[in-house]
């Protein structure tokens, strides 16, 4: 079981001179789902090397037993030190790709032809694409093998309007996950704020928010098998 993880290689905030980049618990939580069940996993970013981590992902109020665990793990974190660059990823050599979420990839994974290419790839060769909070956002350029949008007539979930409000990022960001999803002809549904939500469409993975990870890698796993 060969698993890709892509992670943001974006770390500025808009023009707000804050960092963003990669949320914590979405991808320590999946990282041990998956390699607790023996996977192996291979961690890529659109840059290569040292995914920049946003910084609110790493306070206290946001640590989880999975970030916990990543803290004490020497293993994990050269993996996550040395992630290779996307543009030398082949589809071929995965049986699925999980996208963590955090800000970032609403900037550089949305927009990356590389992405692009290998989700569609994924997806066409009947792989699991998995992605959870702002993470969906990488969907917004991807489509299916008849020229749609991928995440047409599918249910989709991703981080809400309502999430993005109670932040404070509506304006900073390049679009709302919730909105683009839509747009794309999305069924778009959601849960509570902040509570798990996670939807399996065929072998498509979306989750709503940070405390939806580890379902949405559960949901992966239970694809894979």
């Amino acid at each position: 079981m060969n698993v890709l993880m892509v992670l943001t290689s974006h770390d500025q905030l808009g023009d707000t001179g804050h960092k963003t980049g990669f949320w914590l618990e979405e991808f320590a939580a999946p990282y041990y789902v998956l390699k607790d069940a023996g996977a192996k996993l291979t961690l890529a970013s659109p840059k290569g090397g040292q995914p920049p981590l946003d910084p609110k992902s790493d306070a206290p109020d946001s640590q989880t037993a999975a970030t916990q665990r990543f803290k004490q793990d020497a293993a994990a974190q050269a993996a996550l030190a040395s992630t290779v660059p996307l543009s030398t990823v082949k589809a071929a050599d995965y049986d699925a790709v999980f996208y963590p979420g955090g800000h970032g990839p609403l900037w550089d994974l949305a927009e990356d032809k590389d992405s692009i290419a290998l989700i569609e790839a994924l997806h066409a060769a009947g792989k699991p694409v998995a992605a959870v909070c702002h993470a969906p956002g990488v969907l917004r350029h991807v489509k299916s093998s008849d020229g749609q949008p991928l995440v047409k007539d599918k249910k989709v979930t991703g981080f809400t309007n309502s999430e993005e409000e109670a932040v404070g990022l509506t304006k900073v960001v390049p679009f709302l996950v919730e909105d683009m999803l839509k747009e794309n002809g999305g069924i778009y549904s959601k849960g509570a704020d902040w509570a798990a939500y996670v939807l399996t469409d065929g072998i498509l993975i979306t989750g709503q928010n940070p405390a939806s990870s580890e379902a949405a890698a559960q949901a992966l796993l239970e694809l894979l098998k």
